[in-house]
């Protein structure tokens, strides 16, 4: 497996760039929460669409943390499950003025015990805005790692443990985003493009279905 890890890392090192990308908008630690949060069972795009107006409407944390939760809601209604949603980041912004003092904290038990934050989206803060190594298990590297037989579990927080004990740790953060970006582009939930995808030959799913395709024949 060791050896296994280091060919896949090398060839995202070569195929995608080193460098950290967020997909989403935001121009403060605390946008990115609220954005984040948003993101779950949505499209980065689709966030994106809605934050551009939504923190002109609401342009600091107090206003969020002062919003309508029914006018919050139509707000944020095409992001899916809009009503947890709202609550949770009026509740969330609530908590980061109380105890924070505005201020998004840097520890993933802090983090998890805000409204609306999970693993996934502690970890998102912890490497976008502290730089601090973490894996952020979302649909794209969920089932990527998945299909590259780097985890069996199906469980997000499994599959992120799997993945820490075995990526090095520099490489986490970088893992994250240059996955996103290949089950955008080339390992899609449907339809995978397994014969143009450089990780095929480390890949236990594309070889499975491609041996599956000869033998049809």
């Amino acid at each position: 497996m060791k050896a296994k890890v280091k060919k896949i890392l090398a060839l995202l090192d070569e195929y995608y760039p080193k460098d950290i990308k967020c997909y989403l908008n935001y121009e403060t630690p605390w946008q990115l929460l609220i954005a984040t949060i948003l993101s779950a069972q949505c499209t980065d795009d689709r966030v994106n669409m809605v934050t551009k107006d939504l923190f002109k409407k609401y342009p600091s944390l107090l206003d969020f943390a002062e919003a309508d939760l029914e006018e919050l809601e139509q707000d944020i209604k095409s992001t899916g499950f809009y009503r947890n949603k709202a609550k949770n980041i009026i509740l969330c912004a609530q908590k980061l003025l109380e105890k924070y003092k505005g201020e998004v904290p840097k520890n993933i038990d802090e983090l998890t015990q805000l409204a609306g934050v999970g693993r996934k989206t502690a970890n998102v803060i912890l490497g976008n805005i502290y730089g601090i190594p973490s894996i952020v298990v979302d649909t794209h590297v969920k089932r990527v790692s998945y299909r590259l037989g780097l985890t069996k579990f199906t469980d997000p927080t499994k599959i992120e443990f799997d993945l820490m004990k075995i990526l090095p740790e520099e490489h986490w953060i970088r893992y994250n985003t240059q996955i996103i970006a290949h089950g955008r582009a080339i390992c899609t939930a449907r339809n995978p493009k397994c014969e143009k995808c450089f990780l095929l030959p480390y890949c236990q799913y594309g070889l499975e279905e491609r041996m599956g395709a000869v033998s049809e024949r």
